[in-house]
C-alpha cells in the first residue's frame, strides 16, 4: 500500500484562533454551568449530548442538540451520537486549507472550534470492582475520538479534557478578547493525547487481566501527575509522582496532614515501610531508612512496639521513616517525636496524636485511611536502559503450615513465632538479606551485601552496637532466631549467625549443599525450617 498523502496544515501562528462553536459532551460536570456561562458570555454556539446538554440547558445557557445539527439521532442506546461527518469533519477541518474549506461547504459543515470532552470513567468503575460487563460499557468510544480528532488539529480547535483545565481556558480567551491563543491550543492538545494514551492503557491491562494474560504484547504505564517534585534521589535530577486509579492504599492515596513537601526518597522509603507493615497482623511498627528496614517490632501498644523497634539500629533510625499498622494515639506520636523523624505513615490518628506532630512542623504525616490487603496481587514496573522490567508483586506469604523442619531439633514454640516475623521482615530487606528476632522485635538487620556471610555479620556487628549503645553486656542476637531471604549456598553463613547467638533459623532451602547446611545446624545444636519460597529484593 502506497502511504497516505500528507496533508499539511497552516503553521501554527502566533495570532489567536477563532472561536465560534464549541462541542460539549462530558461524563464529569463539575463547573460545566461556569464554563458554558463563560462561553456563552464570548458569543459561542454550544453543541452537546445527553445529560451534558440537560445540564447546560439548566443552567440558562442556550445549547443545540448533537442530534439536532448533525440531522441523525442518538441511537443505540448513545453509542453513536457525535460518530458524524457533521461533528468530526467540522473538528478535522484545516482552517486555511482550500480544498477543506470547499468540501466543509459542499456538505454544509460547520467548523468546531473547541471540543470539551471528558471520558466515561472506565478506571473509577474498574476500581470499585464492578463485573466485567459494566467496565465494558464504560469504555469510551466516541470520546476518544472526539479528543484525538481535536489534539490532531490543534493549529485550528482547542480540546479541554479535564474540568481543572477550564480555568486557563477562559483566561486565556478574556486575555485575546474571545480567541485561543496558539500556545494554549499546543498546550491543550499535548495533554489531551497523554489523558487517551493513560486511558487506552488501562483498559488494555485490565483486559489483558481478564483474558489471563501476564505477559501482553504491549505493556502501558501510565498515571495522572500528583506532585511534581524538586528533585529525584539527587539534587540534578528531574522528578514527579504520578499515581493511577488502581493504586493499593498507600502513599499513592494517602492525604498529608503536615509536613513539607515529600522528596522523591520520601516517597520511595515510606512505600517500603508501609508495604512491610501491612503483611504484620498485630501492632507493628517498621522504621525504615533508604528503603531498608532498621527496626521492626510487634508489641501491645504502638508506643512500646515503636521504641522496640528503635532499640535494634537507633542510630540509622534518626531521619528514617516510621509506618504503624494502627490508628495512632499520643503515646506513639509523643514516642515516635523524640527523635528526628522525616515521615509518618499511618490509617489514621487521632486528635491527640496530630497535637503531638502539630509541634514538628516539618515532620510530614500521611493518613492513608485503611490498610492494604497483603496478599492483592499486582505488578511492579521498574526501568531499564531501553525498555521496562514488569513483575507481579511478591505477595507470597510465608505461614506456620509452609514450613518443613529439616534439622534433628524442631522450633520451640517461641522461636516460631519469631521465625515467622523474621522472614516477613526479611522479605523486605535488600539482598542479600539476613534478620535476627528476638520476642517480637527485629534486633539485627544486615542488607544489599554482596554475600550472604557478609550480611549475617553485619547484622551481627549492628547488633553488637545496639547492645552497647543501651548499656548492655550481650549482644541483641543472642538468644535471637535468623532469617535469610535466600538459601545459604554454604555453611559459613549459617555458622556466621550462630556464632552471633542465633539458636534458630528460617531458610527457604534449595541449594545443592542443603545437606552440608543441615548437618552444620545439627552440629551447633540449631533448629531450621525450610520455607521453600525465596525473597529476593533487588
Amino acid at each position: 500500500m502506497s502511504a497516505p498523502t500528507a496533508v499539511v496544515p497552516p503553521a501554527i501562528a502566533d495570532a489567536p484562533a477563532a472561536l465560534r462553536r464549541a462541542l460539549i459532551s462530558v461524563s464529569d460536570k463539575t463547573g460545566l454551568a461556569e464554563l458554558a456561562h463563560a462561553l456563552r458570555a464570548h458569543g459561542v454556539e454550544i453543541l452537546s449530548t445527553g445529560g451534558s446538554a440537560k445540564a447546560i440547558e439548566a443552567a440558562g445557557v442556550p445549547v443545540i442538540e448533537v442530534a439536532d445539527h448533525t440531522g441523525f439521532p442518538e441511537m443505540l442506546d448513545g453509542r453513536v451520537k457525535t460518530l458524524h461527518p457533521a461533528i468530526h469533519g467540522g473538528i478535522l477541518g484545516v482552517r486555511g486549507n482550500e480544498t477543506h474549506e470547499a468540501a466543509m461547504g459542499e456538505h454544509d459543515i460547520a467548523p468546531i472550534d473547541l471540543v470539551v470532552v471528558n471520558l466515561y470513567p472506565f478506571e473509577a468503575t474498574v476500581a470499585r470492582g464492578a463485573d466485567f460487563a459494566t467496565c465494558v460499557e464504560n469504555v469510551d468510544i466516541g470520546g476518544p475520538a472526539l479528543i484525538r480528532a481535536a489534539a490532531k488539529n490543534h493549529a485550528g480547535v482547542a480540546v479541554v479534557t479535564d474540568p481543572e483545565d477550564y480555568a486557563p481556558l477562559l483566561e486565556d480567551l478574556k486575555t485575546h478578547g474571545g480567541r485561543v491563543s496558539a500556545a494554549l491550543r499546543k498546550w491543550l492538545a499535548a495533554l489531551a493525547f497523554a489523558r487517551t494514551g493513560a486511558y487506552d492503557g488501562a483498559i488494555s491491562r485490565w483486559f489483558a487481566e481478564q483474558v489471563g494474560e501476564t505477559a501482553p504484547r504491549h505493556f502501558v504505564a501510565a498515571g495522572r501527575l500528583k506532585q511534581t517534585l524538586r528533585y529525584g534521589e539527587n539534587p540534578h535530577q528531574q522528578a514527579a509522582f504520578y499515581v493511577h486509579g488502581l493504586a493499593r492504599p498507600g502513599v499513592a492515596s494517602a492525604r498529608q496532614v503536615q509536613g513539607k513537601e515529600l522528596s522523591y526518597n520520601n516517597l520511595s522509603d515510606t512505600d517500603a515501610a508501609f508495604d512491610l507493615v501491612s503483611e504484620l497482623s498485630e501492632p507493628a511498627v517498621a522504621i525504615i531508612k533508604h528503603a531498608n528496614p532498621c527496626g521492626v517490632a510487634h508489641g501491645e501498644t504502638l508506643a512500646g512496639a515503636y521504641e522496640r523497634a528503635l532499640a535494634c539500629d537507633p542510630v540509622s533510625a534518626f531521619g528514617g521513616i516510621v509506618a504503624v499498622n494502627r490508628a495512632l494515639d499520643r503515646a506513639a506520636a509523643e514516642a515516635i517525636t523524640r527523635i528526628f523523624t522525616e515521615v509518618v505513615i499511618a490509617p489514621d490518628a487521632d486528635d491527640a496524636a496530630r497535637a503531638v506532630f502539630a509541634a514538628k512542623k516539618t515532620l510530614r504525616l500521611l493518613i492513608t485511611g485503611v490498610m492494604p490487603d497483603p496478599s492483592t496481587p499486582g505488578m511492579t514496573v521498574r526501568s531499564v536502559a531501553g525498555g521496562l522490567l514488569v513483575q507481579s508483586r511478591d505477595a507470597g506469604l510465608v505461614s506456620k503450615d509452609d514450613l518443613t523442619v529439616v534439622t534433628k531439633r524442631a522450633p520451640t514454640a517461641s522461636e516460631l513465632t519469631d521465625m515467622l516475623l523474621a522472614v516477613r521482615v526479611c522479605k523486605h530487606v535488600k539482598s542479600n538479606a539476613i534478620v535476627y528476632v528476638k520476642g517480637g522485635a527485629t534486633v539485627g538487620i544486615g542488607a544489599g551485601q554482596m554475600s550472604r556471610v557478609d550480611s549475617a555479620r553485619v547484622a551481627a556487628r549492628k547488633a553488637r552496637d545496639a547492645a552497647e549503645a543501651a548499656g548492655l553486656s550481650a549482644p541483641l542476637t543472642k538468644g535471637s532466631v535468623v532469617a535469610s531471604d535466600a538459601f545459604f549456598p554454604f555453611a559459613d553463613g549459617l555458622l556466621a549467625a550462630a556464632d552471633a547467638g542465633a539458636t534458630a533459623v528460617i531458610q527457604p532451602g534449595g541449594s545443592v549443599r542443603d545437606e552440608e547446611v543441615i548437618a552444620a545446624a545439627d552440629e551447633a545444636g540449631l533448629a531450621m525450617v525450610f520455607t521453600g519460597m525465596r525473597h529476593f529484593r533487588h
